[in-house]
């Protein structure tokens, strides 16, 4: 059941698809005063939700807050990330869900100011508020009426599930190449380069540099003939520039968020000095969409957005008070307190509070223009909405691949994400574990992080353990900032290693894109907490560092260096696998409760759950060589010698939307004495590797 309430004049978000009248009654479970919602928290009740977020998968205990913001540095004090995923389910004998649909600042303070009281405060109470509750009082029926709510989850390509290399320097057409070519060298499966803001003209959006790239559309057919896609970055900010055609046709349409006098917005980017499309209008919405297609036309079929917050490094206005408070210090002896003052003039230039206070949408329909910092939530929701519209009038029946850095719900239907610019922490490893479950909450399943961190330097194992996890994350993407170490899997001295969980990722990705597509098509969760699985478990809501990965498997991965094995909780009796690569998978029937599990630094362990088998491919140097027809599977039926495994095996071509094709669907039976049958259109060999009963 989902109960909507209204308060003041909501700004309309689109984040829900679904028409729900406005209730008259008082709002259940919460008391409103002095401007913030206030709920008890039992003691025992955990809380979950928040997308994209820091601490735990339990977010119980630190106050958060939805700001969409550019922090390349964060930590475990930090209040907001590049999404506002404004969703909650609260646990406990009667649990619910709230959602928030509220673009500007709003604080969830769960348990922090008082541990037991959940508190809730916008910055207005221009809002819409709904509660969910299920008869069945399970957690997952909650998610799927959210989920339904709020429309279908992005379905990228087939190609978009493969690994992928990027870097901020690959600089020019022959850096691109060497990376195909070393990985080519290594034997190491690629499906995706990545070229970050040097492929462009003077950082102009929808250019190519002629010296650096002379020639894209060669480069990309290139490319893909090696079964390699090439995925360029677009950025929010439109450089000023007189005869730069995207920046002239914006200005001569108004198409650029505009100062309160209804002049330009002036902030700075990458290229300096920039403009910022009001992507909250519709038409302009369709205008910087269509630019795609110069990229489209190319041969590109692939794109992530970037500095979408929008980030600005400074605004024109804040820059000359700047310069002229520090002349104005020049001569002077700066104690401790004018020297404070000295750098707060410097550090407060990037992406501050008054900047987004002093700029203004014009989102038509008859709206008025509004304020930033009063939706500012929505523009990287509305720039990839954008690209996503686009993409469907210019390229109808094909899939293209879109994620982006920030992020509202509702652009979990234009695009993915990934987790924002992290750093080469073994934290930040383990901050990328527990939020996959959040991010399957609220949608945004095409996710994940920048496997062996994107800031600072990285070493071997730091590498290897965020691949062994990240060999199951839907976006697996290498990726590093300019001036931190070089981080391709070839460049390490244990090259068979790194080599052999890349590969492992072919092997799964049958399971992998056959869980994804089921949790899209049927909204439900990709990732899961232990307790979602097992809510009779009282231990199962305490371990959060495992994860539930679709039905059958449960992910233990290792978080911490100079470790070879870790502690791990079994709800039920499962099966442990232990691999190396595609041909050494080691088997142990392994008992409920506590285990401690041996695995060296180039070991993966994961779980195959009782009553469920594990449909495993052949290793490939690219998605496209994955055959699915052949398989293995790994079977594990429990101790009853009459059991069976069953799994619906989804697959289809990759690139095309007949989503709901019945012949997309085999489901396949492994019985307890081997037997295997294999129900569907397509014709399959299956070969169970292991039946475990």
């Amino acid at each position: 059941m989902v109960r909507k309430y209204s308060f003041g004049n909501p700004f309309p978000t689109d984040a829900v698809i679904k028409h729900y009248p406005a209730e008259q009654d008082s709002l259940p479970y919460f008391a409103i005063k002095e401007g913030s919602l206030y709920y008890p928290l039992p003691a025992d009740v955990p809380v979950y939700g928040l997308g994209e977020q820091v601490r735990g998968i339990n977010k119980r205990g630190w106050s958060y807050t939805s700001n969409c913001s550019d922090d390349p540095h964060h930590l475990e004090t930090t209040h907001s990330l590049y999404g506002a995923h404004n969703f909650l389910l609260v646990g406990g004998s009667s649990p619910f869900g709230i959602f928030i649909d509220y673009p500007g600042q709003l604080t969830f303070d769960i348990g922090y100011t008082q541990k037991d009281l959940l508190i809730i405060t916008p910055e207005n109470w221009d809002l819409d508020l709904y509660v969910i509750e299920e008869e069945d009082g399970l957690l997952t029926s909650i998610v799927h009426t959210f989920r339904q709510m709020i429309g279908r989850s992005y379905i990228p390509p087939k190609w978009a599930f493969g690994y992928g290399q990027s870097r901020w320097g690959y600089k020019t057409e022959e850096d691109i190449r060497e990376v195909a070519a070393k990985y080519k060298e290594a034997d190491m499966p690629l499906d995706a380069i990545y070229l970050d803001i040097d492929y462009m003209e003077q950082y102009e959006d929808f250019t190519v540099s002629e010296e650096k790239f002379p020639d894209l559309p060669r480069l990309a057919a290139d490319m893909k003939k090696q079964g390699i896609h090439l995925v360029p970055i677009i950025d929010a900010g439109v450089k000023i520039k007189e005869g730069y055609s995207v920046y002239e046709e914006g200005l001569e349409k108004g198409y650029f968020c505009k100062e309160e006098d209804g002049t330009p917005f002036v902030g700075a980017v990458w290229p300096g000095r920039a403009h910022f499309p009001d992507m909250l209008n519709p038409d302009a919405r369709r205008w910087f969409g269509m630019k795609y297609k110069v990229l489209l036309d190319m041969g590109i079929d692939g794109f992530w957005n970037d500095m979408n917050e929008p980030a600005i490094f400074y605004s024109e206005k804040r820059l000359n008070q700047v310069f002229d408070e520090v002349a104005a210090l020049k001569g002077q002896n700066l104690d401790m307190e004018k020297n404070d003052h000295f750098l707060s003039l410097v550090n407060t230039l990037a992406n501050n509070p008054e900047d987004y206070r002093s700029f203004y949408h014009e989102p038509g329909n008859g709206l008025p223009k509004i304020r930033h910092d009063k939706v500012h939530n929505l523009y990287g929701y509305n720039m990839t909405r954008a690209a996503g519209e686009a993409f469907e009038e210019l390229e109808p029946d094909k899939r293209i691949l879109m994620f982006s850095r920030s992020s509202y719900i509702g652009m979990h239907r234009y695009g993915g994400i990934w987790q924002g610019d992290n750093l080469s922490w073994w934290s930040h490893l383990l901050m990328n574990v527990k939020m996959m479950p959040s991010l399957s909450m609220c949608g945004f399943l095409y996710t994940g992080a920048d496997l062996g961190g994107f800031g600072a330097d990285t070493t071997e194992d730091l590498l290897l353990r965020w691949l062994e996890f990240g060999i199951f994350t839907p976006l697996m993407r290498n990726h590093s900032a300019l001036g931190t170490r070089e981080q391709e899997a070839y460049r390490f001295s244990n090259k068979a290693a790194l080599r052999n969980i890349i590969r492992l990722r072919y092997c799964l990705l049958p399971y992998l894109y056959s869980e994804y597509m089921k949790a899209a098509l049927n909204d439900t969760m990709l990732f899961a907490p232990l307790a979602f699985g097992y809510p009779s478990d009282p231990h199962a809501s305490q371990v959060e560092d495992q994860l539930l990965l679709g039905e059958s498997l449960m992910l233990a991965p290792v978080y911490q260096p100079n470790t070879t094995g870790r502690y791990v909780y079994l709800p039920e009796e499962m099966l442990l696998v232990t691999t190396s690569g595609p041909e050494d998978l080691r088997f142990e029937k392994m008992t409920a409760g506590h285990h401690y599990v041996p695995a060296a630094e180039h070991e993966l362990i994961f779980f195959v759950r009782k009553g469920h088998l594990l449909p495993l491919a052949e290793a490939a140097e690219n998605v496209e060589n994955v055959d699915a027809s052949v398989l293995k599977a790994i079977a594990y039926t429990g101790t009853d010698t009459n059991a069976v495994c069953s799994y619906t095996l989804y697959d289809d071509d990759g690139y095309g939307k007949d989503y709901n094709d019945p012949s997309h669907l085999s489901v396949i039976h492994i019985e307890a004495d081997g037997t295997v049958s294999c129900e569907g259109s397509e014709e399959r060999t299956i070969t169970p590797c292991f039946i475990c009963s």
